[in-house]
């Protein structure tokens, strides 16, 4: 290649590798931003230093072959202005939806082409010719057809790229003000210098000054960055910081209707995919919160609790309203921030429901420690102190006797006080299991009525039953023999001589058997009936003075429920009372 180089091409030569250096540099050491930037001084590079070659071509063909290279910068030049000033605006996810990037890269890829095939069919230049009655040899060219339209698409760019950065200062922090001055000027000097070319205003004879006037904008913006710290403090667009916040924002107008919101407040407001509620009432969205709507409405700003429904789940938010007032930014604005309390409203009800538990076992072993330090050590110590005056000879055989029914009853009372204990106490234990299986329901109740029979009958008291051999329940053997017994107890407990005891069975809904056990007896009242089964301390004596442990009740209903049952108790004063236990039946 034969090259006459002159001082227009070398300035061209000199900067175009300077820019070419400074593009890998940066691109090497900068992050998403910087990079767009190095990649457009990149094809500013290239457009540079091709066209300083091109001037410093003697023969036409030769020119040609570097305009050829030239458009490798040409054409993308445009395209990462444009891109660069979208990532510098925080705009970038415009481009990355697949039908916008294919629109833009479509006119430069179609335009490498059209430059490349030019001698087929003339659409970029109609014509190039050698023009040599200047001081060197330049190149002039009768544009075609799509000379004209990458040119609209060049300006397009330009002119998009330009509006972002003025609609970006306008907005901005003064601390940014200097940022966007240079990028600014340095935006504009490109327009100044292709539109000279275009109208024929040509300084520099058929010599396209475009490509200079990118360096300066080259140069502004290398001075932007060490001058001002150009893309060391980039503002960070509203868009990004109030889509990170999990807070929901709302930002109301003067009629109270809603201006703007980021997406953290759509899972409250179910919001459908693709819906805006931007100049919506603030009324119609809420509702149905009248309360809500009245303090907006009223000027009345803080903090208050709403609660809303989503998804048929209850959440708990806490709304803070702000009114912009006159000392602010206007008094015509309305921000409400929505906070989800959901979780802490959780863990609060746990805890409390915790405590309320915690305490409901501490008077529990209070009841307990109480019962084994009265009810049992004086029965105990009762017979203990009869045995030893026996052993001493201290009584007769006929006091014995005597004083030996109330030393059996005492025995009862205290067998049965300790194996209620005890039962009670290892199903608190951590990691008691339940043994759920098949029994025969008449088999277990006439072993409890065998049982009881000896206590029965020194009362004189029927314990009839009607229950099928075939009835089976699903349940825990051990735990409904306690139930049953706990029941049969209270029943001969209360009632009179010659009382009568029936126990039925009867199948309930699908899955379910109902044992009830029914007498005669003296009856419940009903200021004690309302408190039975729910945990308090509540122990009556018998009809023959027999004492109580104030155990049962809570431990027959506590299994009930463990085993997937229930229990139930009807009863009217002097008349008798009705204990009733549904069991599964099946699995």
């Amino acid at each position: 290649m034969n090259f006459a180089f002159n001082g227009y091409g070398l300035v061209l030569l000199f900067f175009g590798t300077l820019t070419l250096i400074l593009a890998l540099y940066i691109y090497r050491r900068g992050g998403s931003v910087v990079r767009w930037f190095s990649l457009m001084m990149a094809s500013n590079a290239i457009w540079s230093l091709a066209y300083g070659l091109e001037l410093s071509s003697i023969t036409l063909q030769q020119a040609t072959f570097f305009i050829n290279i030239e458009y490798l910068g040409i054409a993308t030049l445009p395209l990462n202005w444009f891109l660069f000033c979208l990532n510098f605006c925080n705009k970038e996810c415009w481009y990355k939806k697949a039908r916008n990037l294919i629109l833009i890269l479509l006119v430069p890829l179609l335009t490498l082409v059209m430059v490349w095939t030019n001698p087929s069919h003339h659409l970029h230049y109609k014509e190039i010719r050698m023009y040599h009655n200047g001081p060197f040899p330049m190149i002039d060219i009768v544009p075609g057809t799509w000379y004209y339209i990458f040119t609209v698409y060049f300006y397009s760019l330009l002119a998009c790229g330009c509006y972002l950065i003025l609609n970006k200062f306008r907005s901005s922090d003064p601390i940014f003000k200097k940022q966007n001055y240079s990028i600014i000027v340095a935006a504009f000097l490109p327009w100044v210098g292709n539109l000279l070319y275009l109208l024929g205003i040509r300084p520099l004879g058929f010599i396209d000054i475009t490509p200079f006037a990118f360096i300066l904008t080259t140069l502004l913006i290398l001075l932007g960055i060490y001058r001002f710290k150009l893309f060391d403090i980039i503002p960070i667009a509203r868009e990004k910081v109030l889509e990170l916040m999990n807070d929901g924002f709302l930002l109301l107008d003067e009629k109270y209707r809603i201006i703007d919101y980021n997406n953290a407040i759509n899972k409250y407001l179910q919001i459908p995919d693709g819906q805006k509620i931007v100049g919506h009432a603030i009324e119609d969205v809420f509702s149905n919160q009248p309360e809500f709507i009245s303090k907006i409405k009223s000027n009345t700003g803080g903090k208050m609790e709403l609660q809303i429904s989503v998804e048929q789940q209850l959440i708990y938010l806490e709304v803070d309203i702000l009114f912009l007032n006159e000392n602010k930014i206007s008094s015509d604005f309305t921000i409400i921030k929505f906070q989800d309390l959901t979780s802490a409203k959780k863990d609060a009800v746990i805890a409390k429901e915790q405590a309320i538990e915690l305490e409901k076992l501490n008077q529990l072993k209070d009841r307990i420690f109480s019962i084994i330090a009265h009810d049992l050590r004086g029965p105990l110590v009762n017979l203990s102190e009869i045995l030893k005056m026996v052993a001493y000879d201290q009584i007769s055989t006929e006091e014995f006797k005597k004083l030996s029914p109330v030393l059996s009853k005492d025995i009862i009372y205290t067998t049965d006080l300790l194996e209620n204990i005890l039962h009670w106490s290892r199903s608190q234990l951590k990691g008691f299991g339940i043994k759920k299986e098949f029994f025969n329901l008449r088999n277990i109740i006439l072993n409890e009525i065998n049982y009881h029979l000896p206590s029965a009958n020194l009362k004189k008291i029927a314990i009839v039953h009607d229950v099928f051999p075939q009835e089976v329940a699903y349940a825990d053997v051990l735990m409904f023999q306690i139930v049953i017994r706990n029941i049969m107890n209270n029943a001969i407990k209360f009632c009179n001589e010659n009382c009568e005891i029936n126990i039925t069975a009867s199948y309930q809904k699908e899955g379910y058997i109902k044992v009830c056990i029914k007498d005669n007896g003296i009856g419940i009242s009903r200021p004690i009936l309302d408190k039975l089964f729910k945990e308090e301390n509540i122990s009556s004596r018998g009809t023959n003075n027999e004492k109580g442990t104030g155990l049962g009740l809570m431990i027959c209903k506590d299994f009930m429920l463990r085993n997937g049952g229930d229990i139930s108790v009807e009863s009217e004063e002097g008349k008798g009372t009705k204990f009733c236990l549904t069991l599964p039946t099946k699995e």
